[in-house]
Formats: structure tokens, C-alpha cells, sequence
């Protein structure tokens, strides 16, 4: 199925031949109806493959979900998988969480005169999808698709005060607590007893402990189910603010994160006036 694909990328020296060769297996399987499968053969002659080729990329696929079998034998035939459709729904939400967040990152950004950032999370983690810079004489360290950690992080500690505490106990397991700064929380208790204050005010304070001189403030943003699907943020220099200013800029986040949420039908109650603070 060369042919079907671009030639500048199939000539890329980051051209990976196998998972080419799984794109096309399911490029194939799509273009037929439903309840129509294919057999090994049919899937090995339609994309160019060898049959025993074949049959071990449609048995990792199959174990990923994105390809279902039925059948014995000379008789088992293969369609797409329900585990696309899991992918689907979450890439779609992705690409409808940041058009809905943009406007609002960019409003706060105006506002706050700092870095504003969208975040979906992630198998406990907090991974940046959206993000609007600014112009400054000390650059930050902001780039897209970072991973954020989950207890010394505006965006991590947001979502993970969004879960249940004994949801966010095993985030907390799984990902440890290294110590990235001297003011990192290391201690389970303690920031469990600090995601119950994140949750009383809506918004998680990053003061130092991802990054020395730095702090981020970020709030959760939860969809039509009342469910957490990601966080914004704001970055910028710690300096010499005082700590009123970091209630006023959180009350900012917060008001932020509730206008996205209510976009997405949330019924979640609050201030959602960005300005107001």
C-alpha cells in the first residue's frame, strides 16, 4: 500500500517499515463494511506482506486492542477493534479540550502578563497540550508534550486533587515523590493533607518545588460528567511577590479553569470571571 502513503515521509530516515506496515493492515480493514472481515491472506496480498508477517502484526494489534478476530482456523477473519474507537474518542477530546482552552490561556496570559498552559492527563501524569509564551529577558523552560509530575507541579497537583484520595494514593505509589527542589512535598501525608487544602481553594500552588525560582499555579478542568479531564496553568519567576499576589493569580487560574469546564458542560459552581480577583 505504498502508494497510499507519502513519499517524502517513506523516505524519511525516521521511517519505521513495521509500523508502516500496521498502519496499512489497518488502513485495509477499515475500508471494509461492517461484519466483513478479512483473512490473514486477503490483509497479506491487499498491503504486500508476507503471510507470516501478516499474522504477527495482527496478533500485536489484536493485543492492543486495535484489531478483533473471529473465527477458527481457515475461517478466522479480522476487522478494526473497539480499542480504535477508545483512541478516537480520546484524540477527539484532546483536539475539542484545546480549542475550548485556547481562548481562555490566551485571556489569562493577557491578564497575568505570564505563560499559560493546557494539560490532559495521563496515566497519572499531567502532559502539556496547548501552551501560550510570552516574550521575557529570562526564558523558561516550557515546551509541549512535557510530562508534568504529579506532586510537585501546578498542573500535576491539580488533576491529581481531582481524583479520589485513594485514586490519587496510587498515582502517588506508582509515580514516587522524587525531590526535585528543596521544597518538594516527599512525604505521602503531607501531600495528601496538601490536595485536600487544592481542593478547598480550586487551585494548586507550585512554590519552588519543581523548579528553583519558579512557581505555577494551575486548577482542573472537568467535562460534562463532572469527571477531571485536564488542568491550566500559569508560570512564571517567583521574585519578590507576596503571597497575596499568589491568591489573586489563583482565584485568576480558577475562574479560568471553570469557564472551560462550563464550555464543556460541567455544572461544577464557582467564580468564572477571569478579571475578577
Amino acid at each position: 500500500m505504498s502508494n497510499s502513503v507519502n513519499e517524502n515521509v517513506e523516505e524519511s530516515k525516521y521511517w519505521v517499515k513495521s509500523v508502516a506496515r500496521a498502519a496499512d493492515i489497518l488502513e485495509v480493514l477499515s475500508a471494509r463494511g461492517p461484519g466483513d472481515g478479512m483473512s490473514v491472506t486477503e490483509v497479506g496480498q491487499a498491503c504486500g506482506i508476507s503471510k507470516s508477517a501478516t499474522f504477527g502484526l495482527l496478533q500485536t494489534l489484536r493485543g492492543y486492542g486495535l484489531v478483533s478476530d473471529e473465527g477458527e482456523g481457515m475461517n478466522r477473519r479480522y476487522r478494526l477493534g473497539m480499542g480504535l474507537a477508545r483512541l478516537g474518542d480520546r484524540a477527539q477530546a484532546q483536539v475539542s479540550l484545546r480549542d475550548v482552552a485556547r481562548p481562555v490561556l490566551a485571556e489569562l496570559t493577557r491578564q497575568t502578563g505570564m505563560a499559560a498552559r493546557f494539560a490532559v492527563p495521563e496515566g497519572g501524569l499531567a502532559v502539556v497540550v496547548d501552551q501560550i509564551g510570552i516574550e521575557q529577558r529570562v526564558r523558561l523552560d516550557l515546551r509541549m508534550g512535557v510530562r508534568e509530575l504529579p506532586h510537585c507541579t501546578g498542573l500535576g497537583k491539580a488533576i491529581l486533587s481531582a481524583l479520589p484520595e485513594a485514586e490519587a494514593r496510587e498515582v502517588i505509589q506508582r509515580s514516587g515523590l522524587p525531590r526535585r527542589t528543596s521544597h518538594t512535598i516527599t512525604d505521602t501525608e503531607t501531600l495528601i493533607a496538601h490536595l485536600r487544602d487544592v481542593r478547598a481553594t480550586g487551585y494548586a500552588l507550585d512554590d519552588e518545588e519543581d523548579a528553583d525560582g519558579i512557581f505555577c499555579i494551575g486548577s482542573p478542568v472537568r467535562d460534562h460528567r463532572d469527571q477531571c479531564v485536564g488542568a491550566i496553568s500559569i508560570t512564571g519567576l517567583k521574585l519578590d511577590l507576596p503571597g497575596w499576589r499568589f491568591q489573586e493569580l489563583g482565584r485568576q487560574v480558577r475562574a479560568g479553569a471553570l469557564r472551560v469546564s462550563r464550555e464543556l458542560g460541567s455544572t461544577e459552581s464557582g467564580e468564572g470571571d477571569i478579571g475578577a480577583g
